[in-house]
């Protein structure tokens, strides 16, 4: 059985990183200041952490130059694998956060404007660097529907369909992120997070909602997914990488420690 992965994730906004509560928008003036991306990075690499996400929330080319930075000094410092999103529209782009040392890119928006961004990035540097990033929200008893533009603009699309679709398309991971549980610290979305797992062939990654160590371990048993992506809980020093992890393995689960 494969190691469960505990993931904090990073909101990079200008070269900082920011936190809001349910997709709020730097525009509105909704975000946090949480401090400097490579310094929470080696914190969570010292802590365990099996992987960092960066996504950057910056829509300029301003901003585009700072994350790349960001990359390179956080490639050059930390020890676990790095997935960067945000912004990313081309293989090209794709390219250039590989170049900075990145290990998986993370598309969204991108992926479902234009679906074959998928197949061409798998192509050129194989399924195992593409993950698609999935914003899903319940629009009745039993819909999830992915959103796009940061969480503000439906698609249409049914959340598994679209999953089962872009894994079709190459991706090699699923990272399924909850807008009605962003942010609160309420629980992850456990219905739709084993919907999706068990429609795909694939990793997927819980995100948003985490509030304990017990919704954790709740997404991975009773969500059945393979990896638990958090930001709250980690940056406020809530809890540790570490202290997730011990619980995990309590509950049975196998994890990476030490």
């Amino acid at each position: 059985m494969l190691a469960r992965r505990v993931i904090p994730c990073l909101d990079v906004h200008d070269g900082h990183v920011t936190r809001g509560v349910q997709f709020g928008k730097a525009e509105a003036g909704e975000l946090r200041n949480v401090g400097d991306p490579v310094e929470l990075a080696l914190r969570y690499n010292e802590q365990g952490a099996d992987e960092m996400v960066f996504f950057d929330i910056t829509a300029s080319a301003h901003g585009r130059t700072s994350m790349i930075k960001v990359i390179e000094r956080a490639a050059d410092q930390c020890f676990m694998p790095l997935t960067v999103g945000g912004g990313i529209r081309t293989v090209e782009d794709m390219y250039a956060m590989l170049r900075a040392g990145a290990d998986k890119i993370s598309i969204n928006s991108s992926a479902l404007a234009t679906p074959d961004l998928i197949r061409a990035g798998a192509e050129k540097f194989g399924s195992q660097c593409i993950v698609v990033s999935i914003d899903a929200k319940k629009v009745t008893p039993d819909r999830w529907e992915v959103f796009s533009h940061g969480g503000r603009k439906s698609t249409g699309l049914e959340a598994v369909d679209w999953a089962k679709r872009a894994v079709s398309l190459g991706a090699g991971e699923i990272v399924l992120n909850s807008i009605d549980a962003d942010g609160t610290k309420a629980g992850f979305d456990l219905v739709i997070t084993r919907r999706v797992s068990e429609s795909v062939g694939v990793p997927v990654v819980a995100s948003g909602g985490a509030g304990s160590l017990e919704h954790m371990a709740n997404v991975l048993l009773e969500g059945k997914a393979d990896a638990v992506l958090a930001a709250s809980i980690f940056h406020y020093g809530e809890y540790t990488v570490g202290e997730v992890k011990q619980l995990l393995a309590q509950k049975g689960l196998p994890v990476r420690l030490g």
